[in-house]
């Protein structure tokens, strides 16, 4: 007997992900912090330093737990991923290291599900359109910058934003998003920012629709000309024409002031590869 379709699948991943916001009292179109909903979800999220994606162990009191040691993007899309095990009542499952662009060498019914669960759980189809409207963009003509931009107004990565939008909503051809996920992120961030930088970027415009703004120390933060930012968390290092670049230089709270939308937001810097609770 056959299974499924992938249409199937994907159809019943969305429904999934809109039940989930709805029971937490969200919208559908806001990015989401899955952390915080992991929580109100009863699911305790764990950050670990093993290297793998992350686990999710099945129990009276569920828990994920997710490598400390990849990239910070990475781990709120594997957090909804493990997510997606514990809300369509699979098994504890270990997640091995994959590559954030790349298909699964084998179709899995489970995990496509999942994937696809967490592609629509922190991009809905809504707040992608709308994402990319508010900034005068089309998917189909943005820049890779753009793209990039849009990635970190919902905590993604850039990847995950690309194969988003080409396999679960459809918004872009296989061809383009082939191009986009040509380009690697040192080059991404050398275009933003004018010159070469190791070190990990998130770009804050005027249409951040987060409630926070979430990194980890050593992180580059791009952020509006005239943001004013209260404590010491966050160190300027230079303005560009892109904005006031800032480096996320000690774990703690701070407060930022985005002027030309008159809005406040707080900043969570963590501990590089912090290990612990997701709640600390």
């Amino acid at each position: 007997m056959r299974g499924p379709t992938r249409r199937q699948l994907a159809r019943e991943a969305m429904l999934g992900s809109i039940d989930v916001r709805t029971w937490a009292g969200l919208d559908l179109s806001s990015p989401l912090d899955v952390y915080d909903l992991c929580d109100k979800r009863g699911v305790e999220v764990q950050f670990v330093d093993i290297s793998m994606e992350g686990l999710y162990i099945r129990r009276e009191r569920p828990r994920i737990l997710l490598s400390a040691l990849r990239p910070f993007p990475r781990r709120v899309f594997t957090c909804g991923h493990e997510l997606g095990h514990h809300e369509f009542g699979h098994g504890s499952t270990v997640d091995e290291l994959t590559d954030e662009a790349a298909a699964p060498p084998t179709f899995k019914h489970d995990e496509f599900l999942v994937q696809t669960f967490a592609g629509f759980l922190l991009m809905p189809t809504l707040g992608v359109r709308k994402a990319f409207a508010m900034r005068g963009l089309r998917a189909e003509k943005a820049t890779q910058a753009q793209f990039y931009t849009v990635a970190c107004s919902f905590g993604v990565g850039y990847a995950t934003l690309v194969t988003h939008l080409t396999y679960g909503l459809d918004m872009t051809s296989r061809h383009r998003s082939a191009e986009l996920l040509k380009v690697s992120l040192p080059r991404i961030r050398r275009e933003i920012l004018g010159t070469a930088s190791p070190a990990p970027l998130i770009v804050v415009d005027r249409h951040w629709a987060l409630p926070t703004l979430d990194t980890e120390v050593d992180t580059q933060v791009l952020l509006p000309h005239g943001t004013q930012i209260e404590g010491d968390r966050l160190i300027c290092q230079a303005s560009i024409a892109a904005g006031q670049l800032y480096v996320a230089a000690r774990p703690g709270i701070a407060a930022l002031h985005l002027p030309e939308v008159d809005r406040s937001l707080f900043v969570r810097v963590s501990r590089y590869q912090y290990v612990g609770l997701s709640r600390y």
